[in-house]
């Protein structure tokens, strides 16, 4: 989970931004808003915000994810807040209040744009909002994602890659669900692949979305954070390499090939050299069920025995970054299997996910004992 902007700002601060009402709250289409279609009927609808004098709950077209973006800094809304409501498709009835966090952690190292994290709402069809601007003022482009993660791409009678027993030292490959068993729309990311060195080092996250999900939902919750991270905030791809749902399944996160060192955009100043797999759910006081941590050491232990790195050794990066926990150029000693919140100011992957990690590099050493 990310830091959230400070509550104590929402109440004090007198300057508001609204999402623009429109004359009655039945078009699904405000003006304004941008649509941005994928393969298997996914959408991200993008509605500006902007001044007005009382806050606006409407009607839009149905979602499942959602998040506010802007066309400046990732730090330009530091010292605001954010908040949203929104109406169960099923049931017509308006749910409380969620601040939205500010998503400055996850990532490249050079984002092009800010946004929050994504917050998942299952189906939804109306939407109330409410930015209320740090010191510097409202960002340029300020608006808000709207996320249906659709049926999913059709996908080939393959679904998940093989296990293969270990060579020596190196755990075995666990069972994975490859991007077209997800659904993925390979149309929307960019085409081409980026690398870093060896993967030495896996940082373990929480996708801070809901908890109690259907396992067989896990799908459309990544084609979620996908078209959030692509269509949104204008990432290559998914930001992690891996996902690992409730039930203990492993989905393949960014393309360029399980068993190679894909260059992702999970842990700023620290996208080098590592793999970022994130737990779906939010694991702050619900206690992480056992398939997941099997699920998370299978992978832990597979990435890093494809380099003979030990999962319960260490490692040492070189932070990216100063908007990460450590300055620019500083060297850093992690544990080979670390905590988000290791490498960043962050509650990620939560509090009873991170008091795990010890256990879960014993699992994933233990996998790659010869």
């Amino acid at each position: 989970m990310r830091l959230s902007l400070p509550a104590a700002v929402l109440a004090g601060c007198t300057v508001a931004l609204l999402l623009q009402p429109a004359a009655t709250a039945g078009p699904a289409d405000p003006d304004g808003a941008r649509r941005l279609g994928s393969a298997g009927g996914g959408s991200v609808t993008s509605l500006p915000l902007g001044p007005g004098p009382a806050l606006a709950p409407r009607t839009t077209r149905p979602f499942e994810l959602l998040g506010v973006g802007w066309d400046g800094p990732a730090d330009a809304l530091a010292g605001g807040a954010v908040r949203v409501r929104t109406r169960d498709a099923a049931t017509g009835r308006w749910g409380d209040w969620h601040d939205l966090e500010a998503d400055t952690e996850d990532g490249p190292d050079l984002a092009p744009h800010g946004a929050t994290a994504p917050l998942w709402t299952g189906r939804s069809d109306g939407v109330a909002v409410e930015v209320r601007p740090g010191p510097a003022g409202p960002p340029p482009g300020l608006r808000l994602d709207l996320v249906d993660p659709g049926q999913g791409a059709p996908a080939p009678s393959a679904r998940v890659l093989p296990r293969h027993p270990a060579d020596g030292h190196q755990a075995p490959r666990p069972a994975i669900v490859t991007r077209a068993g997800w659904g993925a729309d390979e149309s929307l990311r960019d085409q081409t692949f980026e690398y870093t060195g060896p993967v030495h080092e896996v940082f373990i996250h929480h996708t801070a979305t809901a908890t109690d999900y259907a396992c067989s939902d896990a799908p459309r919750v990544i084609r979620s954070i996908y078209q959030y991270h692509v269509q949104s905030s204008g990432w290559r791809d998914i930001g992690y390499n891996f996902l690992v749902d409730r039930c203990g399944t492993v989905y393949e996160g960014r393309a360029g090939g399980v068993d190679l060192p894909v260059h992702g955009a999970h842990t700023l100043g620290f996208n080098t050299d590592s793999a970022g797999v994130a737990a779906i759910g939010t694991y702050v006081g619900d206690a992480p069920p056992q398939p997941l941590l099997d699920g998370l050491a299978a992978i832990a232990g597979w990435k890093l025995g494809l380099t003979g790195h030990p999962a319960d050794g260490r490692t040492k990066l070189t932070s990216a970054s100063d908007a990460s926990r450590y300055p620019k150029g500083t060297v850093v000693d992690f544990d080979a299997v670390s905590g988000h919140r290791d490498a960043f100011n962050t509650e990620c992957p939560g509090t009873a996910l991170y008091a795990r990690l010890p256990a879960l590099r014993a699992a994933a050493a233990h996998l790659q004992a010869p």
